[in-house]
């Protein structure tokens, strides 16, 4: 189902219709509107600031992006590694029963 949520961005109200819930549009507009608050104190304008918010959200994007791949590759080493320690811990333990069906 989808939501209208009405958001306040940069002193001007928008109509958003999305099928998240009303919190999730509240919390991006919140967002954009502080990237635009941060940048109101320069003089340029709101369409220069929109453009310029718009570049710095990208930016945390790809950041988000690019360091939620290193963790996925981090916990695939990890679990690679476990895998491994595994095989190890097999092989040691059926060493160790051999031996100790030699006496």
């Amino acid at each position: 189902m989808k939501n209208k949520v009405v958001v306040t961005i940069a002193d001007r109200e928008y109509t958003m219709v999305a099928v998240e819930d009303e919190a999730y549009v509240r919390k991006c507009a919140d967002h954009v509107d502080a990237q635009l608050r941060e940048l109101s104190g320069a003089r340029i304008s709101q369409a220069d600031a929109a453009v310029l918010a718009a570049m710095n959200i990208a930016d945390e994007y790809f950041r988000e992006q690019e360091a939620a791949e290193n963790l996925r590759r981090q916990i695939k080493e990890g679990l690679e590694e476990a895998s491994r320690l595994k095989m190890e811990l097999s092989e040691a333990k059926r060493e160790i029963f051999k031996l100790q069906n030699r006496k």
